[in-house]
């Protein structure tokens, strides 16, 4: 057990500890452990098949993936992620934990051993990546029937919102009281979130990230997730991060703004010494675009992230790029050498911060080591290109399982088990009977 860890839950007087980890679909899995406890085991233990649970709580058989005995895992604290759980009623504390074989080797399996494995290979090359996440989500009225559409809550004013409210400072503070108390927990949470915006849907917002390590930030949306359902539960509100909650408003995305600094030197290695861009910032942008289609899993992981990505909904059907274009799938944003990046704008904000972490910068990496070469620069808009991503989870699990490079760098493995996790997902969906079929088949075919 680290000194960091024991002196914090001394000092803090934590009574509990929970013990999580992230599954593949993103959600928190682990124990809740008493301090002394925690303290005396220095570990948790947890079968391994935890982490092919589907959203819905199933599993695929898991014996190709973990072994026939459904064996258990060894998960150890990262010191690095332990901080106080500031909506608790006493003094909880919260540890992300690694997921380790008994023989100390990563397990796999793990989206967060996805995405470490993935940054030792740009260390090894002499490169860091640095990214900053965007997150939109919904605030919903609370709604305890799933056949019943969402919509949007009462703020202070006792209306619900109406027609669309890009960038306005009034629809923020009619919720307020929830932004007040979301800003107290984000700090408590160290979040290090920065900007809050109105986003274009009724209800919808977005909170950007201050700009880091990769896995730091995949931390921190994977709790920040957390933190905001949390508060509007305390709000008498509903919180959602579904791709596509309402059919006429636009999606949330999670942006991903990444750029690569060379370790030793601190320099960022999309610009050349002149101010210009460098090769290896054109080599990224075509791995983006080579591989961002075949990646589709992990941008767009379950059957309503494709609601999202339709024409003339503000999300992008394409991986055209351009500079300062928000009808291209990847852009790029106007700033100074030292700052240059590339947004990419295809990730929905339903993702795991992990894989969605990861599989943007293998596209990259793909693109550096490869010496890929980038089709021209979209000036105008994009917006008639609509055929160059997967439209359907189906088609996105036949893309990811074809692509060779991508399983080599992600792990074949886990690429072989998260598709089996989403097909199993889409085979429960697909026994789903919707209400659009029974108004126009039921009585007239």
């Amino acid at each position: 057990m680290s000194q960091t860890m024991y002196d914090f839950l001394k000092s803090k007087n934590i009574h509990e500890v929970e013990c999580v980890i992230a599954d593949m679909t993103g959600i928190a899995r682990g124990k809740i452990l008493p301090r002394d406890l925690f303290l005396a085991a220095g570990e948790m233990r947890i079968p391994k098949s935890v982490l092919l649970n589907t959203v819905n709580g199933e599993q695929p058989a898991n014996g190709p993936y973990v072994g026939p005995t459904d064996p258990d895992m060894i998960c150890l604290p990262d010191p690095a992620t332990i901080r106080i759980v500031p909506w608790a009623a006493e003094a909880v504390a919260l540890v992300i934990h690694d997921c380790v074989n008994f023989d100390g080797s990563p397990v796999g399996l793990s989206p967060r051993a996805v995405l470490r494995h993935v940054l030792n290979l740009y260390k090894e090359r002499g490169w860091k990546p640095v990214v900053a996440p965007e997150m939109e989500f919904y605030l919903v009225a609370r709604n305890s029937n799933p056949h019943e559409p969402l919509t949007p809550p009462l703020g202070r004013t006792g209306k619900p919102e109406s027609g669309r409210q890009s960038y306005s400072i009034d629809a923020v503070n009619d919720f307020d009281p929830f932004f007040l108390e979301l800003s107290s927990f984000c700090t408590s949470h160290e979040l290090g979130v920065e900007t809050l915006i109105h986003e274009a849907g009724a209800g919808q917002m977005e909170i950007n990230f201050s700009h880091g390590d990769a896995l730091e930030l995949a931390d921190r949306v994977f709790l920040f997730k957390r933190a905001v359902r949390e508060t509007a539960l305390r709000h008498g509100i509903f919180a959602t991060f579904m791709a596509k909650p309402m059919e006429q408003e636009p999606g949330s995305a999670m942006h991903i703004h990444q750029s690569i600094l060379d370790a030793q030197t601190g320099q960022n290695i999309f610009s050349n010494e002149d101010g210009s861009a460098s090769a290896l910032f054109f080599n990224y942008l075509a791995g983006l675009e080579q591989y961002v289609p075949q990646a589709m899993l992990m941008f767009a992981p379950y059957v309503n992230s494709y609601r999202r990505l339709s024409r003339f909904m503000s999300a992008p059907t394409n991986v055209r790029w351009g500079y300062d274009n928000r009808s291209c799938g990847i852009r790029i944003p106007n700033s100074d050498s030292h700052n240059r990046r590339i947004e990419n704008r295809v990730p929905g904000v339903d993702v795991n911060p992990y894989l969605a972490m990861a599989a943007t910068l293998a596209c990259g990496y793909l693109g550096m080591v490869n010496t890929l070469t980038p089709s021209p620069a979209t000036d105008g808009s994009a917006e008639h290109v609509h055929d160059e991503l997967p439209r359907n989870l189906e088609d996105a699990i036949v893309r990811m399982r074809a692509c060779q490079p991508l399983g080599e760098i992600l792990g074949e493995l886990f690429v072989k088990a998260f598709c089996e996790v989403k097909e199993l997902e889409f085979a429960t969906y697909s026994r789903v009977i919707s209400s659009w079929e029974r108004e126009h088949l039921m009585l007239l075919v």
